[in-house]
């Protein structure tokens, strides 16, 4: 069997147009990849170090999780092998580690059994109690915490304490009268990291120190002898504080060295996760989506991708079911984009890099090798020509498995007739080994050639002739013309020039564009008519779908009502039982009040106002659910004998006429007999009594009343404080049976009694 090349990625990635995206993906990393000097195949961002579906859950666990930012570390790969080798690291390598070691005690803390698997990747990073300890060492800036080594605190302190003496003594040379006439200017310089000052010859008379450079002005950098006391000091103390740390990292490297083999894996569990949180960054910065699973079957389908390296792209929708598509059409119609643009949505789903697409509409299958054959491989240098190029790339790939293939302008470099026949036996060989082969071509032979064969799926790049200018859409099924002619005029080709080629080009070929022309405007026609009646069934839908929410809604309203209305006629039936057990008329006219007071504020659906009805005395009328006649009418009260007997008053607009038989009334009545007092007085007096006692008798009095058949009656209540006057108002305006009530006339007690409309 043959031996497969290794896959060249960096050169697909160039091929395709990928690099900027790439370099811009690669930004979102914490730690910069390096590409492996003894590699030739890709660039390390892609490696996802673990297995994808791993990878993929992962990333739609944390996709709504807020985490912290990884820390920017260096690789340490380099420190690893040193502490292999028991040797020392540097503060700052070992404050890397004490950044590693950080994230991952803030990460198992912050992650949750909302996001299990990844939750159990963290539970398996055991982190030693001893190495848990390293990131207390050291501040955000990477300096030893201050109480951690004292002695180290007291070198910082004295070394501190140094300078600003140094300082203090330069300011107070300068402000020295005696040194005034030698200063040159009142700067403190630097020469060698020592503080001087710049003097004038016979600085000698004044000041002692040592002399360090002269200036190109001829004069002198001097270190004052006071300075030079305290810097020797200063060194010294930075020699101790040098060599205390040195003792710090040795032992802390001697810590780090027995958990090695934990720190390689810390290591490489922090290159997985920030593989992860590069994804997951890069695709929210960019508004970009993954395809998390890849497709078991061999079907390609795009809906609304868009290629990176374009920055206006008009999104891409296309279902690739075929084995084989093959791209005709126009020059400069997006044929050879349209093929990269499927190559590179397959190549970064394959590494779960965020693309512009459509998620849920697409399906993109796994293939092992991807491959593309764009360019002209012709080169002076190596000795090879466009065609020998070709040839050789085929040799590679003819042979491997599992692979997705394109190639742009199949017939590139040789004899149009003799490369059909070439191709058709390559295409169908590499068919037979199950790969999946994207081409463009004008070559209409080797087109027909294939057109037979049921792998091959057809696709023209579409020109609008009006517009003399390519759509960038395509249309599946169909063959397309290349518009040569038309293309070269719109790049200002002269128009005599064109019909000349066209007489060369010959009658016939001619007619065969013109019929393949109509063809794809016959089909573009057809498919814009589809596109519409798909719409309006779009539209239909949304229609049914509204008027059976609409429905659904009216049904749950009207069962409610329904059930609110049942509710309150059996809890007014219920009251109007009590009363008819209920011994005491007292009672009885309370439970009948009860009633009342529970219809009276009975939702009801809105009817259409009915016209105003004409009822007279001695009509039957209906009552909820009863029947009566009308015995007398008032105003808009009317007095109504029930079925059974009984007489009430009620408004003309509850009432609605009938015409039900007299005869029906001369059901045997029910008669209720309720002892009460034999006369009913037409007044009450309420003098001297209190709220309660008042307010009952009140009742009392009204119900018997209202069976009397009294229209109006008088109450006393007096004025005094006004607090009896006040309880009688509030209760005959909540009455059901009262019409009206006012202060009576002055010669029946005024504003001490209320005369009452029943």
């Amino acid at each position: 069997m043959t031996k497969q090349p290794k896959q060249d990625y960096e050169m697909l990635i160039s091929r395709l147009d990928l690099v900027a995206f790439i370099e811009k993906f690669a930004s979102f990393f914490a730690r910069e990849k390096n590409k492996d000097s003894h590699s030739t195949s890709t660039f390390p961002i892609f490696a996802l170090p673990g297995d994808r579906q791993f990878f993929s859950s992962l990333l739609q666990e944390l996709d709504s999780v807020e985490l912290k930012p990884l820390p920017k570390l260096a690789e340490l790969d380099t420190p690893l092998i040193h502490l292999q080798k028991q040797g020392t690291l540097q503060l700052n390598e070992i404050f890397s580690f004490s950044q590693l070691v950080g994230y991952f005690l803030y990460l198992k803390k912050h992650i949750t059994d909302s996001t299990p698997r990844t939750k159990a990747w963290c539970d398996k990073i055991l982190i030693p109690e001893v190495i848990a300890k390293l990131p207390t060492f050291f501040t955000q800036k990477g300096e030893i915490t201050k109480g951690i080594y004292p002695h180290i605190d007291e070198l910082y302190s004295q070394i501190k304490q140094t300078k600003i003496r140094i300082d203090e003594s330069l300011q107070k040379l300068l402000h020295t009268q005696a040194l005034l006439p030698y200063l040159v200017d009142k700067s403190v310089h630097y020469i060698n990291q020592n503080e001087c000052l710049l003097l004038k010859a016979g600085y000698n008379h004044s000041i002692k120190g040592m002399v360090l450079e002269r200036s190109q002005s001829g004069f002198f950098y001097l270190l004052p002898d006071s300075i030079l006391t305290l810097k020797e000091r200063q060194n010294t103390l930075k020699d101790s504080l040098e060599e205390s740390l040195y003792l710090i990292c040795k032992e802390l490297s001697s810590t780090l060295a027995k958990h090695l083999p934990f720190l390689k894996f810390l290591n490489h569990c922090f290159d997985i996760f920030d593989s992860i949180l590069a994804r997951l960054s890069f695709a929210k910065a960019l508004n970009l989506s993954f395809i998390y699973a890849l497709d078991s079957k061999n079907h390609i389908i795009l809906h609304e991708f868009s290629h990176p390296a374009l920055h206006s792209p008009k999104p891409l929708s296309i279902d690739f079911s075929g084995d084989c598509l093959m791209i005709t059409g126009v020059n400069a119609g997006g044929k050879t984009m349209l093929l990269k643009s499927i190559l590179s949505a397959c190549f970064l789903s394959k590494f779960l890099i965020p693309l512009k697409i459509n998620p849920h509409h697409s399906k993109i299958p796994h293939f092992k090798h991807i491959n593309a054959i764009l360019s002209d491989p012709q080169n002076s240098k190596n000795d090879i020509s466009t065609f020998a190029g070709r040839m050789l790339e085929f040799s590679q790939i003819l042979n491997t498995p599992n692979l997705l293939l394109g190639i742009d302008e199949i017939e590139l470099g040789t004899d149009a007739d003799e490369a059909a026949s070439l191709f058709k036996v390559f295409l169908e060989h590499l068919l037979e080994n199950k790969a999946k082969i994207l081409l463009t071509t004008h070559h209409k032979h080797l087109a027909a050639l294939m057109a037979n064969n049921p792998l091959i799926q057809l696709c023209a790049a579409m020109y609008d002739i009006h517009a003399q200018k390519p759509l960038f859409e395509f249309l599946n099924g169909s063959i397309g013309k290349s518009y040569a002619f038309e293309t070269a005029q719109r790049y200002h080709i002269p128009s005599t020039l064109i019909a000349k080629a066209k007489s060369v080009y010959g009658a016939d070929k001619q007619r065969l564009n013109e019929l393949i022309e109509r063809s794809s405007t016959l089909e573009i026609t057809l498919e814009q008519k589809n596109k519409q009646l798909e719409q309006r069934i779009i539209e239909y839908d949304k229609k049914i779908l509204s008027l059976k929410e609409q429905e659904e809604q009216q049904k749950k309203e009207f069962q409610a009502l329904k059930h609110n209305l049942q509710n309150q006629y059996h809890k007014a039936t219920q009251a109007l039982k009590d009363a008819l057990k209920a011994k005491e008329s007292k009672e009885i006219h309370k439970a009948f009040n009860t009633a009342h007071a529970i219809l009276k504020p009975t939702p009801t659906a809105k009817q259409p106002h009915s016209k105003a009805q004409n009822l007279q005395v001695n009509d039957y009328v209906k009552y909820q659910n009863t029947r009566g006649k009308i015995l007398s009418i008032k105003g808009e009260t009317c007095l109504v004998e029930l079925e059974s007997g009984m007489k009430l008053k009620e408004k003309i607009a509850n009432l609605k006429k009938t015409q039900q038989s007299p005869k029906s009334l001369n059901l045997q009545k029910t008669t209720f007999k309720i002892a009460q007092n034999k006369s009913v007085g037409v007044s009450l007096d309420l003098h001297g009594m209190r709220g309660e006692e008042a307010i009952e008798r009140l009742d009392e009095f009204l119900s018997n009343a209202l069976m009397a058949g009294y229209d109006e009656v008088l109450v006393y209540h007096g004025i005094g404080t006004g607090i009896l006057s006040r309880l009688v108002k509030e209760y005959l305006q909540q009455h059901p049976k009262i019409i009206s009530f006012d202060d009576a006339p002055a010669n029946m007690g005024g504003f001490g009694a209320k005369v009452i409309k029943l």
